[in-house]
């Protein structure tokens, strides 16, 4: 199988069987990509995977892009990218078109409702992975921390979070720097 089509065929079906967006799709991209056609090393999908995350737009597209010119230059980035893409153009086009037929209650809303659910368990395991593969120190595990705690009280929002980390890994790297003189 060309390395193309396998990154066109990982990220379709990743991306038409997870619904909670770029993160949630991880796994099964661990699974395709690292465990079975071991076409890329579990700490590289986790090191794009974290940089996706810290870019503007679309996280399962960056992530694509990120992964696909890694495994296959820029044909590979081209097609885990239009794979990442189509569904979600496909499906938010049917959605679209038929959130203003379906009924607000009964077995469609029951069945979302069960789907929006397993959703949370994807994301749930994508943080545990990049958690693990990011969090090695006492410092990131502070930071996340300090991170998660001011985003869940809404104490601050994520653009000043993002400086705010930035600021701490710089100083960080300042105090490194100087103990290792």
């Amino acid at each position: 199988m060309s390395k193309n089509w396998l990154l066109f065929k990982t990220y379709l079906l990743a991306g038409s069987l997870t619904f909670s967006g770029g993160m949630a799709m991880l796994p099964l991209v661990e699974r395709e990509l690292c465990m079975k056609h071991a076409v890329i090393s579990r700490a590289t999908l986790l090191e794009y995977s974290t940089l996706a995350q810290t870019f503007p737009g679309v996280i399962a597209l960056t992530n694509a892009c990120f992964v696909g010119r890694k495994i296959n230059g820029r044909r590979g980035m081209l097609a885990a990218g239009l794979g990442a893409v189509l569904p979600a153009y496909v499906l938010m086009s049917a959605a679209t078109i038929l959130y203003q037929v379906l009924p607000n209650s009964g077995p469609v809303m029951t069945a979302l409702a069960g789907i929006r659910a397993t959703s949370a368990s994807f994301l749930f395991v994508a943080a545990f992975d990049l958690a693990r593969h990011n969090l090695t120190d006492r410092y990131s595990w502070l930071l996340a921390i300090a991170a998660f705690s001011l985003t869940i009280t809404n104490l601050v929002g994520a653009p000043l979070l993002i400086l705010g980390a930035l600021a701490c890994g710089l100083l960080q790297a300042g105090r490194q720097q100087q103990e290792a003189k």
